[in-house]
């Protein structure tokens, strides 16, 4: 579990399951999501919003996991754009971290 900083004073965190990192993983939503300039603002969160909103809809297998992380993380009254770059920062370091380990030993 991975506990992120949703606002600049640090007064808001949010815990990150490992199951919301596999879903982010699954759906690949976080590809082509921040634009060239690598600014994370409130549109960008939107357009994530949008993109979760369409694979739901246009779904026809089990989206639980997907609810899940619109629930617990995407959708919380606390998440800003602040929260979602450390979101993806965090979500970088866990797939850093998990080839690491899953690469093979010589």
């Amino acid at each position: 579990m991975k506990n992120i900083q949703l606002n600049e004073s640090g007064t808001r965190h949010l815990d990150i399951t490992e199951e919301n990192l596999l879903t982010i993983r699954k759906y690949n939503l976080f590809a082509g999501l921040v634009g060239s300039t690598g600014y994370i603002t409130e549109e960008v969160l939107e357009k994530l919003r949008h993109t979760i909103r369409s694979l739901i809809a246009s779904s026809a297998e089990d989206t639980k996991d997907l609810l899940d992380l619109c629930i617990d993380v995407i959708y919380h009254d606390k998440m800003k754009a602040y929260g979602l770059r450390n979101l993806i920062a965090a979500y970088n370091e866990w797939e850093k971290s998990d080839a690491e380990t899953s690469a093979p030993q010589e």
